[in-house]
């Protein structure tokens, strides 16, 4: 194959991805929330606000499994990555059964 066909070849397999402002933003999430079917794996990101006893889940994601696990790949590919460029990241479990809640400071009050 010519380099003129890879080229070609290239162009023809690249996705063309837009990003709206809005999605762009982000949203921010302190606990992941992951479940599964035979069919699906389903991420909720939550955010747990201190002194709150209630959470919303602000993003859902479907993944099939072979996704799932092509995305699991992609994590620990990043997180290899991110850890020698800027060390290892501590892993701070949460307590047994329980949701992690390392929040310090006052009990908000309205």
């Amino acid at each position: 194959m010519t380099m003129a066909e890879q080229e070609k070849d290239k162009k023809q397999n690249q996705i063309n991805i837009e990003l709206s402002e809005e999605v762009a933003d982000g949203i921010y999430s302190n606990l992941a929330i992951i479940t599964h079917s035979n069919a699906e794996f389903v991420l909720d990101f939550v955010r747990i606000m201190p002194g709150m006893p209630k959470a919303k889940v602000k993003s859902r994601v479907l993944l099939t499994p072979q996704h799932a696990k092509r995305l699991l790949r992609a994590l620990q590919d990043n997180i290899t990555k991110y850890e020698a460029a800027h060390g290892k990241i501590s892993d701070s479990k949460p307590p047994e059964g329980g949701i992690p809640m390392g929040f310090s400071g006052p009990v908000a009050q309205a």
